[in-house]
């Protein structure tokens, strides 16, 4: 089979673009070959476009060799498997060892810096130290040269360029220096920012300039004088920072000018290299001139400032059961994730074989044989796993039976749907001077809202809005028993309060103890002028009335209780208000269900009834069906791709005439339009 493959390797390469172009490449290549002459051929450029062809086919025939030999090898499960271990074993083991050692490198570097600015620290305390005796000397009228002289012999010790200076604030001069100053160095006067305090720090002349540590005191009496004690950062600094911390120095930036710090005796010494960043003082001026420290650590200096061994031979032994430590961890952590390796081979090799007979018997499953079992020894996962498919395929059946079962509920769902969306206003009514609209939405197949109109006489008219606690099939069913009750009440009782009173009545006795009833009833009366209304725990009615230019929103709120709660009834009749309200041409009323300004988008923001309020103010809306399609519109645009969580249901009002008129002044009537019902 190979030998065919061989000799069949040609005719296959010719089948694809790259092979004939890495065959027309090598053809060409060989044709040019006799005109080859000392190594140049007459026609290079197509010398050039002959190997530009041979490494494109080459380069398109190992990638695909590489991919065919990828999904040879990664075919099988257990190859798969054991390239994740490795993968999840080894690779996160040697990433956690590099971020490790990059962790710990970092800090022993950081930990470096903040030891020597510690010791800079302590040269600053030093020289203030001096300062301060210095001023008390002279503030127990001791002569100048007297009071720093013995000071600074002391300090010349430890730091041999140590220096003094005594200006005489009263005499504008200085009475006394001690030391050595290099040329331009010395101060002639405290400069203006540091007058009148004391200070102690790094400080830069400027530019170029090395650094120093200053130490100024002011003393008061006999005289006003100002102490300024001076320490250059030299070689003697330097020595002491690194016989205290093991680190060595060399200045970057700032410290660059200073010939005993030259950042060349750093280049071919072995550690790391770290900078510790300080943040000098301008002498002449106050202001921050940010320099740095060039330091090595050696591995040395790191272990004796962090195990101890500086301290005595007491810590060695520390620093020895450390390492010990790490070595029989280092040790143990690799004899673990060898154990683990052999483990992970042999759970592939069980979890493989498992998994041949689960693919055997789901491909007999996926042709359609139900009858097919599948064989799986083992009681881990994988069993159960086997149990399942054979549970499953012994019960497709039932879910086919399940499946019908479901579809014929969907059905009849739909037909609920329908049955209750008829129950809902239809038919055309007409009452001259009134605009009316109305829209419900089902957050399921069937829902509880529900609204109403009860027609009371030529210009009169009752307008009700429900909402039944609860959605789906039980609140659909209280919904019709509140139809056929409101049916009943609506021609009886005129007055909203009354009619709420005997509707809770009849509900207290029909509801379970939990479900409610949420109700607003008005009635508008085009004669009188007037729209009377009452609310059992339903959402506000919203009035919108003209009020000079603009249109202002209303939001009537009156005191009631829910209906249907059993129990409460003399609660409910104490409650329950019922108010009046004097109505205009142009005024439009709102009556809704919480579903409208609960109505929330994808970041679970609500619609609120302010964004129902700005739309009912607007005045382009010249007739209720405009304002009614832009309010579904808004809603439905804010809402966006969420899901709806609640039923929605909207009655809009518009008085269009008030008062008494005949049968010819008759400019507009009230339509109920079903058709935003869906």
């Amino acid at each position: 089979m190979a030998r065919d493959r061989l000799r069949a390797f040609p005719s296959t390469l010719a089948r694809s673009w790259p092979g004939r172009l890495l065959l027309a490449g090598a053809a060409l290549k060989l044709l040019l070959f006799p005109f080859t002459t000392g190594g140049e051929t007459v026609l290079a450029w197509l010398d050039v476009c002959a190997s530009l062809a041979v490494a494109i086919g080459l380069g398109h025939l190992l990638l695909r060799s590489v991919a065919r030999l990828r999904r040879r090898l990664l075919w099988r499960v257990r190859r798969k498997l054991i390239l994740s271990y490795v993968f999840i074993g080894f690779v996160p083991v040697l990433l956690v060892v590099a971020f490790f050692t990059v962790a710990g490198a970092i800090s022993m570097l950081s930990a470096s810096s903040e030891i020597v600015r510690r010791e800079l620290d302590r040269v600053v305390a030093d020289a203030r130290v001096a300062a301060t005796a210095i001023g008390a000397r002279l503030s127990s009228g001791m002569e100048a040269s007297a009071g720093i002289e013995p000071l600074l012999a002391t300090m010349r010790s430890e730091y041999p360029g140590v220096s003094a200076l005594v200006f005489d604030e009263s005499a504008g001069s200085i009475a006394a220096d001690i030391g050595s100053w290099s040329n331009g160095l010395r101060p002639d006067r405290a400069p203006q920012w540091i007058r009148g305090q004391e200070f102690a720090g790094l400080v830069t002349l400027g530019p170029g300039w090395p650094l120093r540590i200053r130490s100024v005191v002011r003393v008061e009496r006999p005289s006003v004088r100002t102490v300024v004690v001076d320490v250059p950062l030299d070689a003697a600094v330097r020595d002491r920072v690194e016989a205290a911390t093991g680190v060595e120095l060399a200045p970057l930036g700032a410290l660059a000018a200073d010939d005993a710090l030259d950042p060349s005796r750093l280049a071919s010494t072995e550690g790391l290299v770290w900078v510790v960043f300080l943040e000098p003082v301008v002498w002449a001026t106050g202001a921050i001139d940010p320099g740095n420290l060039l330091i090595r650590v050696p591995m040395a200096a790191f272990f004796d400032q962090f195990l101890g061994t500086r301290v005595g031979t007491e810590e060695l032994s520390v620093r020895f059961f450390f390492l010990v430590l790490l070595a029989v961890l280092g040790v143990l952590f690799l004899v673990i994730e060898l154990a683990a390796f052999v483990m992970g081979l042999v759970l592939a090799r069980s979890i493989t074989g498992s998994i041949h007979a689960l693919s055997v018997g789901t491909d007999r499953i996926r042709r359609g044989d139900f009858t097919q079992r599948i064989s799986v020894v083992s009681g881990d996962q994988l069993g159960d796993l086997a149990e399942s498919f054979n549970a499953m395929t012994a019960s497709v059946e039932g879910l086919l039976h399940q499946a019908a079962e479901k579809k014929r509920l969907e059905n009849e769902l739909r037909l609920a749907r329908q049955i209750q969306m008829s129950l809902l206003p239809r038919d055309p009514t007409s009452v001259p001077g009134l605009s009316v609209t109305a829209v419900c939405r089902p957050a399921r197949e069937v829902g509880g809202d529900y609204y109403d109109f009860v027609r009371l006489g030529e210009r009169r008219l009752g307008l009700l809005v429900a909402d039944v606690s609860g959605k789906g099939t039980s609140a659909a069913l209280y919904m019709a028993e509140l139809k056929g009750l409101m049916l009943s009440l609506g021609q009886t009782h005129e007055s909203p309060r009354q009619l709420l009173i005997e509707a809770n009545r009849f509900l207290a006795g029909a509801l379970d103890s939990a479900s409610f009833i949420t109700m607003l009833y008005a009635v508008v009366d085009l004669d009188a002028g007037t729209l009377t209304y009452a609310r059992a725990g339903h959402t506000p009615l919203m009035y919108a009335s003209r009020n000079g230019a603009r249109r202002v929103v209303r939001v009537l709120a009156p005191d009631g209780l829910v209906l249907g709660l059993r129990g409460f009834e003399r609660q409910f009749t104490e409650l329950l208000e019922e108010h009046h309200l004097a109505v205009r041409p142009g005024d439009v009323a709102v009556l809704f269900t919480d579903g409208v300004t609960e109505a929330m988008n994808e970041k679970d923001e609500m619609f609120g009834e302010a964004r129902l309020a700005r739309l009912l103010e607007d005045d382009e809306a010249a007739t209720s069906e405009t304002l009614h399609e832009r309010i579904v519109r808004d809603v439905d645009a804010f809402v966006g791709t969420a899901d709806q969580h609640d039923d929605m249901t909207m009655v809009l009002l518009r008085v269009d005439e008030v008062g008494s008129t005949g049968a010819s002044h008759r400019p507009g009537a009230f339509t109920v339009e079903p058709g935003a019902q869906s």
